[in-house]
């Protein structure tokens, strides 16, 4: 099993779509990766040698930001913009849709289980 930037990805499926295994890294960027490291799409990781293991590893690290870093980074914009008190940082304290989304009906995904109202009912 290969360990990429902290990641253990699968052995059994092609590179392309191991790579996407790893936080911050999507279909474009793993086939950028491959074509930067010289490995064709098709082949499996169980094929690839310590070599090009290592290739992709220095590659990832050099050029890529990715796993706890990014996360770090997003979390810290995140905390910006509710320190600001700006209106996406309130949006994002009280636990609502950020980007203009409808609350009135659906958004449930971000506001969680509807809850009832204690005598709303008539």
């Amino acid at each position: 099993m290969a360990r990429i930037a902290g990641v253990n990805i699968p052995t059994q499926k092609r590179v392309v779509i191991s790579l996407t295994y790893i936080h911050g890294i999507g279909q474009a960027k793993a086939q950028e990766i491959c074509g930067k490291v010289g490995i064709t799409a098709e082949r499996r990781v169980s094929d690839l040698t310590d070599d090009e293991v290592v290739r992709i590893r220095e590659t990832i690290d050099a050029d890529y930001q990715v796993e706890g870093d990014l996360r770090r980074e997003v979390a810290m914009n995140i905390k910006r913009l509710m320190d600001l008190g700006c209106y996406r940082g309130l949006r994002h304290r009280r636990g609502l849709p950020v980007r203009g989304q409808r609350t009135s009906t659906n958004a449930r995904t971000r506001k969680g289980k509807a809850r009832a109202i204690p005598g709303k009912k008539k």
